[in-house]
């Protein structure tokens, strides 16, 4: 595979070559060990603290009563899994772009966790919409996008296990998979103001204050952070594994010089 010189191949002794020197695999093998730690960490912090205050702090919804409780969890696995698909996409495009192995992959280390995401969002809705709608499922917009980014991220995983052993076919057949799929993401997103459908819409947007009580939005964007940081952990401790299984050279210790 080709080496793109600007982002791929920098020296390890380079000096100055700022954050782009992080692209080549050698050096961002020990990098990623060293954060994973502490994003695992800072997880669970997140985590703990977004489940008590969305548990034990936030008041019970008035007409919801506390089935509402499971949206602190949904709506935050449903934000990563549409975000984690477009860093995906993003990894995709630098990759085809660039020709970087890391880039590839990276969007190769993301798929599992997104997937991870979108059947939690997928079942938390469901455990919402009994007691709500009256049913488990319904062949709504939002609800059937959603169903498609899991097949989505299911098909990459395929695709890659089925091409595994040729590591450049796959990563290029995967890269063009994501960013052909990569307009289903703002299909979920607007699809309740596209479409006349059964799921609510957004409680929290960038242009109108939230309509839920403001511990609600803490707890929520407690686990937001909290998915974000373990999404993280688990992306950097999966490329690691990547990179010693298709550059075991890459994972000796370097000395770089000071």
């Amino acid at each position: 595979m080709h080496k793109h010189p600007a982002l791929d191949s920098y020296p390890p002794a380079a000096s100055g070559a700022g954050w782009l020197r992080y692209a080549s695999p050698a050096l961002f093998y020990p990098l990623a060990g060293r954060m994973i730690p502490w994003l695992a960490l800072a997880a669970a912090l997140f985590a703990a603290a977004g489940l008590y205050v969305g548990l034990a702090v936030a008041p019970t919804d008035s007409q919801q009563g506390e089935v509402y409780r499971i949206l602190f969890i949904h709506v935050a696995a449903a934000w990563m899994s549409m975000f984690l698909y477009l860093v995906m996409a993003l990894y995709a495009a630098l990759g085809l772009i660039f020709n970087t192995r890391l880039s590839f992959m990276m969007m190769r280390a993301l798929a599992p966790t997104g997937a991870l995401f979108t059947f939690l969002t997928l079942w938390t809705g469901a455990l919402w919409g009994k007691p709500t709608w009256g049913t488990w499922w319904v062949w709504d917009a939002r609800l059937t996008s959603e169903l498609i980014l899991l097949f989505l991220y299911l098909g990459f995983m395929a695709l890659q296990a089925a091409a595994d052993d040729d590591a450049q076919r796959a990563d290029r057949g995967g890269a063009i998979l994501v960013l052909a799929g990569v307009i289903n993401v703002p299909i979920i997103y607007f699809s309740v103001r596209w479409w006349s459908t059964l799921h609510q819409g957004a409680s929290i947007n960038l242009t109108t204050a939230p309509s839920m009580a403001h511990i609600m939005v803490t707890a929520m964007l407690l686990m937001v952070a909290a998915f974000w940081l373990y999404s993280a952990a688990a992306a950097l401790a999966r490329v690691r594994g990547i990179i010693a299984e298709r550059e075991p050279g890459a994972t000796r210790p370097r000395r770089e010089a000071p």
